[in-house]
């Protein structure tokens, strides 16, 4: 499984830098460089104009709503008063003051970790196909069989897989762990980094110790790490994951669900979860919201992309996969709750109640909300593979309320696409920044990290600051502009996950970056012949 959480993490910078040093992607584009001109968009385009405040739902696995750069832009509902137990507008959900968790239960627990969609298909089929020959099986039961057998030997394949690498890596870093206690008493120092580690490279004597400061010191550069801490930062995270994905996400045994205490194959119940957005593990919405709106009148840690947006957190994705039930109920909360736009940082390989998601699309449709979706991390072609939710419905025609995002990473040359990114010429419809995005953690702290699950809020961000200044588009005219105004590049890239050479712009529809202040200018290009004022 490649969730479309934080696909890889470069460590921890300091929070006093500024904006304009580790955000890369709101710099100018250059031709060295592929930047969306978020400041240059402010400071020249927008500086004499008022905007409108705009919602935007993030539905993800949570938000710290104490972050000290999202705690004032967060939506607050304003017909429901806090903590009183009672439903006051009558929406369906008691106390939802900043969103919905449609992955906890009524008595306030919460799922973190769930099972894969090919694990819960499995445990499906299983009591109907095992010890089965397909031979005996009707030909309308043929095709669910072989679905069985394939499920089958994906999670068998998958659990064996993360837990030899969960053992491998754990053998590494409890290595590594003696490796760095032996040189910090060696060398007499508390901590490890690039300085000190070249200075004692440079004078030690003795072979033996210098070998091992060697070999740590390789290891920072090459990982592009400042210190030891930050690589064992590094390795405790990957084997969290790894764990999580061996002993649940493929666990046939593991059940999360009955801490929600809904009926999961029913996609038309809307009545369970609670009003906890952040949960126990608000990191990869945290993020995902920072990139949209992270206050930008504070002075503090980073500057969003939009500067009046109003935050609606929706939760529905674990650690694992996401329930289509619970996607579907999350768009018709946004939408039903004052959405404009929805941000989808999240995907997975099956979707068997596929159709609940569309209908809900579709309903996101009828009330003109725009969807941005994550095209995915899987390094893989989405117009030849399965991703959901997919770019366009079962009837193959085109979703037009969705935008699909791929991700670019910022140096113009072989590595302008990222390397972990889906593409695709007909279902990916851009790019944008989406390797080393700087944001929001929990905890008023901030990290670097990559992956679609950050490319998709950019361009969510961007579709903030379209609506907010020129309040009267429509979501189609928004997506219009982004695709019309995105940077072309024609740069060769490798093709992720080969060898092959190609052009930038075959991966997407347009071909091109996403560019904030190409839209902007090409807003007011549309508002001044339409004649409308500001």
């Amino acid at each position: 499984m490649k969730k479309l959480l934080i696909c890889a993490s470069v460590g921890l910078l300091s929070v006093a830098a500024s904006a304009q040093e580790a955000q890369w992607y709101l710099r100018d584009k250059t031709d060295n460089s592929a930047g969306i001109s978020v400041e240059r968009t402010y400071r020249e385009l927008l500086k004499d104009r008022k905007p409108t405040p705009v919602v935007v739902a993030v539905i993800d696995g949570g938000i710290d709503t104490t972050h000290e750069d999202l705690k004032r832009i967060l939506w607050i509902n304003p017909k429901e008063i806090p903590g009183n137990k009672i439903d006051d507008d009558k929406n369906g959900y008691v106390d939802d003051i900043h969103g919905w968790n449609f992955i906890g239960g009524k008595d306030g627990r919460n799922v973190d970790v769930e099972s894969a969609e090919v694990t819960r298909l499995y445990v499906q089929l299983k009591p109907k196909y095992e010890g089965k020959d397909r031979k005996t099986l009707k030909p309308a039961e043929q095709k669910e069989y072989d679905l069985y057998v394939k499920v089958k030997d994906e999670v068998s394949k998958n659990r064996a897989q993360y837990k030899a690498q969960y053992q491998g890596i754990s053998q590494f870093s409890e290595q590594f762990t003696t490796a760095v206690t032996m040189l910090k008493k060696a060398l007499n120092v508390t901590m490890l980094d690039t300085a000190t580690l070249s200075k004692a490279a440079d004078t030690l004597r003795d072979a033996a110790l210098k070998r091992p400061v060697m070999g740590v010191l390789r290891l920072l550069r090459e990982q592009k790490a400042g210190s030891t801490d930050v690589v064992m930062n590094e390795l405790e995270k990957a084997n969290g994951q790894l764990k999580s994905r061996a002993e649940f996400n493929y666990n046939p045994e593991f059940d999360a669900r009955s801490i929600v205490g809904d009926d999961p194959n029913n996609v038309n119940q809307r009545d369970y979860g609670n009003p906890d957005i952040a949960g126990p593990r608000p990191d990869h919405g945290t993020h995902v919201a920072g990139i949209i709106g992270g206050d930008r009148s504070n002075n503090l840690g980073i500057m969003g992309i939009s500067d009046a947006v109003q935050i609606m957190g929706v939760r529905a994705v674990p650690d694992g996969d996401e329930r289509d039930k619970d996607v579907a109920n999350a768009i018709r909360y946004a939408v039903d709750n004052g959405a404009q736009i929805i941000n989808m940082s999240f995907g997975k390989d099956y979707s068997p109640q596929r159709k609940a998601v569309e209908d809900a699309e579709r309903y996101a449709l009828s009330k003109g909300v725009l969807l941005v979706h994550a095209a995915g991390n899987d390094g893989k072609d989405i117009d030849t593979s399965a991703s959901y939710p997919a770019a366009r419905f079962m009837d193959g025609s085109e979703i037009a309320n969705v935008i699909t995002v791929g991700a670019s990473a910022e140096p113009n040359n072989a590595e302008l696409i990222a390397s972990f990114s889906n593409y695709g010429k007909k279902n990916v419809d851009v790019f944008a920044p989406g390797k080393d995005i700087y944001s929001t953690v929990p905890g008023s702290k901030y990290e670097n990290n990559s992956g679609t699950s950050m490319a998709s809020p950019v361009v969510a961000g961007v579709a903030a600051v379209l609506k907010s200044y020129f309040p009267k588009l429509t979501y189609a005219d928004i997506k219009r502009i982004i695709l019309q105004s995105a940077t072309p590049y024609t740069t060769k890239v490798q093709r992720p996950e080969s060898t092959d050479s190609v052009d930038f712009a075959v991966l997407s529809k347009t071909g091109g970056i996403v560019n904030l202040y190409e839209a902007v200018k090409l807003a007011l290009s549309l508002e001044a012949g339409s004649g409308k004022g500001k």
